[in-house]
């Protein structure tokens, strides 16, 4: 078979397979109700694609379901900064505690824990708390995140010059 034709031949089998895709199934709609948790993922995509009604169903589907850690940063960074939502600093406050207070061994809990202890820090949806937020940074460091450690060290700057 020469090239040419392997390749018109290639071409039409790609051609006919796709023929057999939905429209919709193209759009981040269809993982709206989709039971399969990979949808978790789609939800980070589609808010970066700015469809934010969308995004929020999956990641309140994929809280409701699975705990899905990821999908609470998510939805609780959509809150933060009112995107597709009303901005409310208490309810990204509530998912970021809920993600942080998951066990150790669950995926992106370090992560979570990273952001709670920024909230408790900053006073982000709840009252400023620093020695717990020093904890939960703490916690956020030991299971990898580098930011934590990073933002311990600005936490311990900006005590030092509330002294001075």
């Amino acid at each position: 078979m020469n090239r040419r034709l392997a390749i018109q031949l290639l071409c039409s089998l790609l051609t006919a397979g796709s023929a057999a895709i939905q429209a919709d199934e193209l759009g981040y709609e269809a993982y709206i109700d989709s039971p399969k948790r990979i949808k978790c993922l789609y939800g980070y995509v589609t808010a970066k694609t700015g469809n934010f009604d969308a995004a929020r169903q999956i990641f309140e589907d994929c809280v409701r379901r699975w705990d899905d850690i990821y999908s609470m940063i998510s939805l609780a960074q959509m809150y933060e900064s009112g995107s597709g939502v009303d901005k409310d600093l208490e309810r990204a406050a509530a998912l970021l505690k809920r993600g942080a207070q998951q066990p150790d061994d669950a995926s992106y809990v370090s992560l979570a824990r990273y952001h709670w202890g920024v909230a408790l820090a900053e006073g982000r949806g709840v009252a400023i708390d620093r020695q717990a937020a020093r904890e939960w940074l703490m916690s956020a460091s030991k299971g990898g995140q580098t930011e934590a450690d990073d933002y311990l060290i600005h936490m311990d700057q900006q005590s030092d010059s509330d002294i001075r």
